[in-house]
C-alpha cells in the first residue's frame, strides 16, 4: 500500500503540508525503510486511536544490527539514600493485568517479549512540508539553525508570531546549572487547547549539556500535537538531539535512536484522563538517569521495573551528553505558527494555585558524584503576561515543586 502510494491521494487532506513530490517520495522511502524487518505479533489502538503495532523487542529501528544481550537498568531507589545503584532486574515488557481493550476488543498490552511503537503513517508524514520538519522538535524553515530550547535561547521581549516558527518558542521554566546524571518530577498532566494556528504546548523535563550548535539534550514529558499525532490529546514524548536540533533528534521510536526495553508505557500514546480544573490532579512521574553510557526513561517510579527504555550515549557522538548533563530544566513550552500562541499547562496562571494551574514537583537531580539532590532553581518566564512560574517549598511529597503556565495570546 505504501509503495503504491501517490503524493495527490494525500493532498486531497486539508491539512496536507508535503512540499512537492520529491519530499513525499523521500517520505515513502523514510516509511518503508523504518518497517523493513518488522512483523507485529499484535496490534491495538490508544485512547485517541492511534495504532500501536506490539513488534519483538529486537526488531525496533534503534537494534537493527545489534548482538547480544541488552544492558539493563539499574534499580535507583538506593540513590535516595546516597548509595550506588543497585544491580537492575532484568526489564519485562509486560503491560500489567489493568491494560483494557480498545474499541476493536484488542487489548491494549504488548505480548511478552514485545514492546508497542505508535504507526507512523504517511497521512502523518504530509501533515509536514519535509521529513526533516516532521522529525525536528517542531517545524519551520528555519528550525535547525538558531536555539530551540532554554538551554540556548535568548531571552526574548513581546512581538508577533514570525512565519518561521523556529522564532515561535515561548517559555516558563526553571532551571539550574549542575553536573548531573538525570532527575526526577511529578508533572500534572493537563490537556490545553491547541488551534490550527498554533502547533504544540507541553510540560517536559530538559537535561542539556554544550553551547551552542553542540547543545545536546534528552527530554520528555507530555505534549498536546495535533499536527504530529492527529488528536487534541496529551501524549507521553520522548526527544533528543546532539547538535541543537539541526540535523539530529527524533520524537518517541519514530527513527533508531531510543531503545525500548519495557512495554509499560506506549511512547506517543494518548494519556487520560488528564486533571479537571477544581478537581482531580492526575500526574505522570518521569526520571532520566546515565547508568553505564545509556540515558534510562524511567515512568512511575524508579525500581529497575520502571525503566522503560534509554537513548545510548553513543548518539552524542563523544559529546557533552555522552558522560553527562550539565543543565537541568522543568516547564513549559508552546509554539505558534500565527496571530497567537496557545495555553500553556491548565492555560492559568501560576498564581492560580492547586487544582487551577499546572505543576511540577518533587523536583531533585541527580549529582555527577553520586547520591541525590534537591534542586536549587532559577526562574525563567520572558513573556509572564502570559506565561508565568512561582517556585515552592513543602513537605513530602512536594518537595521542591513550582506552579506554572498560563493563557497565552497574542503579544507573548
Amino acid at each position: 500500500m505504501v509503495r503504491a502510494a501517490g503524493v495527490s491521494q494525500y493532498r486531497r487532506d486539508p491539512r496536507a503540508r508535503v512540499a512537492d513530490p520529491d519530499c513525499f517520495k523521500e517520505m515513502k522511502a523514510y516509511v518503508l525503510d523504518l518497517y523493513r524487518d518488522i512483523e507485529a505479533v499484535h496490534s491495538f489502538e490508544d485512547p485517541a486511536g492511534n495504532v500501536f503495532d506490539c513488534i519483538r523487542i529486537e526488531q525496533q529501528p534503534a537494534l537493527s544490527g545489534h548482538t547480544g544481550p541488552l544492558p539493563q537498568p539499574p534499580d535507583l531507589r538506593p540513590v535516595l539514600d546516597g548509595e550506588p545503584p543497585a544491580p537492575g532486574v532484568p526489564s519485562v515488557a509486560d503491560a500489567g493485568a489493568s491494560a483494557g481493550r480498545d474499541r476493536h476488543g484488542n487489548l491494549r498490552q504488548a505480548p511478552p517479549g514485545t514492546i508497542p511503537m505508535r504507526r507512523v503513517t504517511l497521512a502523518e508524514l504530509t501533515r509536514f512540508e519535509t521529513l526533516r520538519d516532521f522529525q525536528r522538535k517542531e517545524p519551520g524553515p528555519s528550525a535547525g539553525a538558531r536555539p530551540l530550547n532554554p538551554a540556548a535561547a535568548p531571552e526574548v521581549t513581546p512581538s508577533t508570531p514570525d512565519p518561521d516558527t523556529g522564532l515561535n518558542h515561548r517559555y516558563a521554566y526553571t532551571e539550574q546549572v549542575v553536573d548531573n546524571l538525570g532527575g526526577h518530577s511529578s508533572l500534572a498532566l493537563w490537556q490545553p487547547a491547541v488551534s490550527s494556528d498554533q502547533v504544540f504546548s507541553l510540560a517536559q523535563h530538559w537535561y542539556s549539556a554544550g553551547d551552542g550548535a553542540a547543545t545536546q539534550t534528552v527530554e520528555a514529558g507530555w505534549q498536546v500535537y495535533p499536527d504530529k499525532y492527529g488528536h487534541a490529546q496529551p501524549v507521553l514524548f520522548i526527544f533528543w538531539t546532539a547538535d541543537n536540533y539541526a540535523s539530529t533528534g527524533n520524537y518517541n521510536l519514530d527513527a533508531a535512536a531510543f531503545v525500548q526495553t519495557n512495554a509499560s508505557w506506549p511512547i506517543g500514546g494518548a494519556l487520560a484522563p488528564a486533571s479537571v480544573v477544581g478537581g482531580q490532579q492526575l500526574e505522570i512521574e518521569v526520571s532520566w538517569f546515565l547508568f553505564a553510557g545509556n540515558w534510562w526513561l524511567y515512568m512511575g517510579g524508579l525500581a529497575a521495573s520502571d525503566a522503560v527504555g534509554y537513548y545510548p550515549a553513543s548518539l552524542f557522538n563523544g559529546g557533552a551528553m555522552t558522560t553527562g548533563a550539565e543543565e537541568i530544566k522543568y516547564g513549559g513550552e508552546t509554539v505558534c505558527r500565527a496571530v497567537s500562541w496557545g495555553p500553556m499547562g491548565s492555560g492559568a496562571h501560576a498564581s492560580a494555585g492547586f487544582g487551577q494551574a499546572a505543576y511540577q514537583r518533587d523536583i531533585y537531580y541527580f549529582p555527577s558524584g553520586g547520591g541525590s539532590q534537591w534542586a536549587s532553581l532559577d526562574v525563567k518566564q520572558p513573556t509572564p503576561g502570559c506565561y508565568s512560574l512561582e517556585p515552592k517549598t513543602a513537605p513530602a511529597p512536594w518537595g521542591i515543586y513550582h506552579y506554572y503556565g498560563g493563557p497565552g495570546g497574542g503579544d507573548c
